[in-house]
């Protein structure tokens, strides 16, 4: 006969339902890892080796590019961990036995709580504190390689079309570059035809990469002016690129890759330009509105269409610089940075809710759930940037909903359950 306990809790139980959770964590974690996001990484290594970088340095990328991959795989490793725990405890009759023993279903849902905040504790800090320490070694290492090994990036006897340069190489024998032809545009819109014998990659200051050209001829020239142009030689010349124009591998400092409070700032300096702007325009508009409401009351009928297009033309400009997607996109990293490891604290109340389902095969059937519910929390989250960046819909919702849903859903299923006893 089964003794009831004097308490609805029992620390025992508790350490017991936390202890399973987190070794069921750990098991979906590696899952996760090993399955769905390393593959990438390999990739790139495969790729990097091919160039014949040295072993360790491929070790030092792939290890500098985890943090990412931490960030993403603990909040789908808890909701399915806490669906195999729950589930194995009802296929396996222990919670029929807790209750019996005079515990509430509260004794599972507590631990499951604790463990998914520590859980989105832990994701917070690899997303928002190691992710932009490693991006930033990351792109060091990748440069330092770039520079010994040009090679990575300019292949041998090839044509690299970057963001706005076109570069055609010869050979490559070590650090130098046979027989280069590079095409660019300048910012002042000029066309430039840039020959040279041969080439050398150095690291140079200000995030950039210089490019030495030995025995150089430029020619220079607008396309409305085909019949004028400008040429001129050099028997030495540096060539300065971005580094993220000139690597297609490495990452640069995207919103993604920084913390919440750089993400924040940028934020706050980018709406400032953006009002700033707007009240430009603001001024614009009123003085367009004022010079056709004047037009109107003088009966000039003949000036009135193109007033009147011109303001049309005016608010258009007005509409879309509000719509600026850059900042939109920084909003929605922003919130991004806070709903996908707090998804793991969410994901606990619909995976006690949907685990306490289970009958027989709990585990198993959990696994299955746990993979179907991830992949479509990730859809939701794919669904909910496109609205944000292209339609304006509210950043906050477009990120926050898929966990809002799985709250609601755990709630809604477990409310009677947990909190009635």
């Amino acid at each position: 006969m089964v003794q009831p306990v004097s308490s609805p809790y029992s620390k025992t139980i508790f350490l017991y339902i936390a202890r399973e959770i987190l070794f069921a964590f750990v098991v979906c974690f590696l899952f996760f890892f090993f399955i769905f996001f390393v593959n990438q990484l390999l990739l790139m290594a495969r790729e990097i080796l091919s160039k014949r970088v040295p072993f360790y340095q491929v070790t030092l990328l792939v290890l500098y590019s985890l943090p990412s991959i931490i960030a993403m795989a603990s909040p789908f490793a808890c909701l399915t961990g806490t669906l195999m725990t729950v589930g194995r405890l009802c296929s396996d009759n222990e919670i029929l036995v807790f209750l019996s023993s005079g515990l509430s279903y509260r004794t599972i849902f507590f631990p499951a709580l604790l463990v998914g905040l520590l859980i989105s504790l832990f994701s917070f800090f690899a997303n928002d504190i190691l992710l932009p320490a490693g991006t930033i070694q990351f792109s060091r290492l990748y440069r330092r390689i770039l520079i010994s090994s040009p090679a990575l990036e300019l292949e041998a006897n090839s044509v690299k079309r970057f963001k706005n340069t076109v570069v055609s190489t010869g050979p490559v024998e070590g650090k130098t570059i046979q027989d280069i032809l590079i095409l660019d545009r300048t910012t002042d819109g000029e066309r430039r035809i840039i020959t040279a014998a041969s080439a050398r990659l150095e690291d140079s200051a200000n995030g950039k990469i210089s490019i030495t050209l030995d025995d150089a001829f430029i020619q220079s020239g607008r396309e409305n002016l085909k019949k004028n142009y400008d040429y001129a030689s050099a028997s030495s010349l540096k060539y300065m690129v971005a580094r993220d124009e000139m690597s297609q591998t490495t990452y640069t400092a995207g919103p993604r890759e920084m913390s919440s409070v750089d993400v924040k700032k940028e934020i706050l300096e980018k709406e400032m330009v953006l009002d700033a702007n707007m009240e430009t325009e603001y001024t614009r508009l009123g003085r367009e509105a004022l010079e056709l409401e004047n037009a109107l009351r003088d009966g000039e009928l003949n000036r009135l269409p193109a007033l009147g297009a011109t303001l049309e033309q005016s608010l258009t400009s007005a509409e879309e610089m509000l719509r600026d997607r850059t900042l939109s996109i920084y909003r929605l990293e922003y919130f991004k940075k806070f709903s996908i490891p707090f998804g793991a604290l969410s994901f606990v109340f619909a995976a006690v809710a949907i685990g306490l389902m289970a009958n027989k095969s709990g585990q198993t059937v959990g696994f299955v759930i746990g993979i179907s519910m991830a992949a479509f929390y990730w859809a939701l989250l794919l669904i909910g940037q496109e609205l944000g960046t292209r339609l304006g819909f509210s950043p906050f919702w477009s990120m926050w909903f898929p966990n809002a849903l799985a709250l609601a859903t755990g709630l809604t299923l477990s409310a009677k359950k947990v909190f009635s006893r």
